[in-house]
């Protein structure tokens, strides 16, 4: 019993469920206060950044903040490709079509895997392969909505490549800074300082702060992107105990999957047919990395507990989480 109890504290699988539960609550009611009170995005930007604060200070009880100069560039790195990403994507979305966009953006994941696999040398199971490539499609499939198709590019493509490959770096420094020792709460706390450090920038974009704007419009702004700043956390939690090529394509098929669900309960709104495929595009990937993580980390865990294996020269195997 102690062994399964630890085998779940080291894994990423519980923290990659919040993170579902918390982004896919988000997901659903994260526009209300744009399209109902029409609250400008940057200010959005400004309420969620002050909303990190507060799983920030939740993290850092009981941990200490690591002072290394290589935890704050990893956290620096991490906060700002993120943060920066949001910013560059309220722009792009101001100049070109979201239907367009948002498939784009939606690749971020094969970015990180990319690099995780070339740079971390990280090895996953053929199993897992084909769960990660169900994934990367849902993933599309969810970001995909109506549109006549007659967009050309110009620099709102521009911004949405280097979102989409700024949210894929990010992905991956967040799995580097748990190989180099950095703790979550340590990675977490300069995600939320660089969050803050671009706010001014926000405000800039939104035309000032927006005074007045009715006061359910920032109230439930502060609920929906308090959500969003919790997931984040379980995001850095997930990524620090699992590989990033399975975390990544992972929480990001399966988020969307839990607000069409919700979508569809309260606002009654049916999913279309790329996110009905991409629902058990996402199951059915999400389910298949979970069950090759898992296989691998039971015989793992056998290679350590058989005596047998040790004394015969075998060894466990260290190349895997």
């Amino acid at each position: 019993m102690p062994t399964t109890i630890s085998r779940i504290s080291r894994s990423w699988i519980p923290y990659a469920g919040l993170l579902v539960l918390f982004w896919g609550v988000w997901g659903a009611f994260s526009a209300v206060p744009t399209s109902d009170y029409g609250y400008p995005d940057g200010m959005v930007y400004v309420v969620w950044s002050i909303t990190m604060i507060i799983p920030a200070v939740a993290a850092l009880r009981g941990n200490r903040l690591d002072r290394r100069p290589i935890a704050a560039v990893y956290g620096l790195l991490v906060g700002l490709t993120g943060a920066g990403g949001q910013l560059l994507l309220f722009k792009a979305l101001t100049i070109g079509p979201a239907y367009l966009i948002f498939p784009l953006i939606a690749l971020s994941p094969a970015i990180t895997v990319l690099m995780a696999t070339a740079l971390l040398r990280e090895r996953i199971p053929r199993l897992a392969v084909v769960g990660v490539i169900a994934a990367l499609v849902a993933v599309v499939l969810f970001s995909v909505s109506g549109g006549d198709g007659s967009a050309t590019g110009g620099m709102w493509l521009l911004l949405a490549i280097v979102v989409c490959v700024a949210w894929g770096v990010q992905a991956y420094f967040m799995r580097k800074a748990a190989t180099v020792g950095v703790n979550d709460a340590t990675t977490f706390t300069w995600m939320t300082i660089s969050g803050l450090l671009l706010a001014p920038i926000a405000i800039w974009m939104a035309g000032g702060l927006a005074l007045d704007a009715p006061w359910q419009a920032p109230t439930l702004a502060g609920v929906t992107q308090l959500l969003n700043a919790v997931g984040a956390l379980f995001l850095v939690m997930a990524f620090s105990r699992g590989k990033a090529s399975i975390v990544a394509p992972t929480t990001n098929a399966l988020a969307p999957v839990l607000t069409v669900i919700l979508s569809l309960i309260v606002y009654q709104r049916m999913p279309s047919v790329y996110a009905a495929i991409g629902i058990v595009l996402a199951i059915v990937g999400s389910t298949l990395m979970v069950y090759a993580d898992e296989k691998r980390g039971e015989a793992a865990a056998a290679n350590v507990a058989d005596p047998v294996t040790l004394d015969r020269g075998g060894s466990p195997d260290v190349a895997v989480r």
